[in-house]
């Protein structure tokens, strides 16, 4: 004779909506399985952005340095004069994010556990979907217009016409932008962020004008011109990078593989610096369409679906164009908002900005 086994939640354990029961247990055993879980892995943000930590929320200011020394001729025993570094600074803002996930104690009992683990496994999902979504918008100069991330600038896409002296300034492009149209043309009270490099002055870099491209392609808002992509590896080497990233999205796969100069194979990743952006870029590769697929150029293709319709970018990772400044990463806490369910809270508190305006180049095919 079999004997009957209790539900879990049966009225000998079910509680009473405040004292711990199996059911917040099983929560709480979730949730110790997501300690480990760290965004800074995730390939969005090794690939694109420097890590920092913050014991301060709301707006912090981080430095970055600037060329400011040169060598001169002095007599022989004579001391030449004091140098000292020139500083910019960039004022990040670190906000709060989080979700909650709830079952409720019957869900626990007649499922026998799935629904907590689908649905604690799909917020982690969303997790990773909100973070690369804020990386990809953040970097192209995407406007959210669910009003949530805050990107673009004053309200709109930043386009390839919008001035340096506009989204150089914190209260228009909170999330930084690579360098406007005039970027020799600073905002009011401003030096600028523009530094020459090697034979090109700052006019001559003013010249060569925007890192925001109008696209030169006529077929179609996601096809791809050769003369954009050499443009963006000019932009880039006259101010000291060495472009090695192609970043698009699935609607430029198709002209991209049309082009007689791609070589579908991906080349070994390389870069200068230590750290896990090879790894990161592995990771994406695969037959399911997001991940490195070749090499033009000699420049890496990446491909990912959060990358805006009608946009493209080319940028130097060897010095990440952006910094990621965390004060708190992911924590998971229970919680029981009563009324027969429990659940669990995830949150982090984040910022993104485009530090290095020089390392990328985008190429915008949607503009208005």
């Amino acid at each position: 004779m079999v004997t009957a086994k209790t539900g879990i939640l049966s009225s000998a354990s079910a509680g009473d909506g405040t004292t711990s029961t199996a059911a917040q247990r099983v929560i709480v055993d979730f949730k110790d399985a997501l300690v480990d879980y760290k965004t800074t892995s995730l390939p969005a943000i090794s690939l694109f952005c420097d890590t920092m930590q913050t014991e301060t929320g709301g707006d912090i200011d981080i430095t970055v340095s600037k060329p400011s020394m040169a060598m001169e001729e002095i007599d022989e025993g004579s001391t030449p004069a004091y140098q000292s570094t020139n500083m910019r600074n960039e004022r990040v803002s670190v906000r709060e994010w989080g979700i909650a996930v709830g079952v409720t104690r019957r869900m626990i009992e007649d499922s026998r556990f799935n629904e907590i683990e689908l649905a604690m496994n799909e917020a982690r999902r969303a997790v990773d979907r909100h973070m690369t979504k804020h990386v990809m918008y953040a970097l192209f100069g995407k406007y959210d217009t669910t009003g949530i991330l805050g990107t673009g600038a004053s309200s709109a896409d930043i386009e390839y016409n919008t001035t340096e002296a506009v989204i150089e300034l914190f209260a228009n492009a909170s999330h930084g932008s690579f360098f406007g149209a005039s970027p020799g043309t600073a905002a009011a009270s401003s030096e600028g962020r523009l530094a020459e490099y090697g034979d090109y002055d700052s006019t001559a870099l003013n010249t060569l004008g925007s890192h925001y491209i109008d696209s030169s392609a006529t077929v179609s808002d996601n096809d791809i011109a050769m003369v954009d992509l050499t443009k963006a590896m000019e932009l880039i080497a006259s101010k000291g990078g060495n472009a090695n990233l192609i970043c698009i999205n699935p609607g430029h796969v198709k002209n991209l593989l049309d082009m007689a100069d791609f070589t579908a194979t991906a080349t070994a990743w390389e870069t200068s610096r230590a750290g896990d952006a090879g790894t990161a870029a592995e990771s994406l590769s695969g037959p399911n369409g997001n991940g490195v697929i070749g090499n033009l150029f000699g420049m890496n293709v990446l491909v990912n679906s959060y990358v805006p319709q009608g946009r493209f970018g080319v940028f130097d990772t060897s010095v990440k164009p952006m910094t990621y400044v965390e004060r708190r990463g992911m924590t998971v806490e229970e919680a029981n908002p009563g009324f027969g369910i429990v659940g669990s809270y995830m949150s982090m508190r984040y910022g993104l900005k485009i530090v290095r305006p020089e390392n990328g180049v985008i190429v915008i095919g949607d503009a208005a």
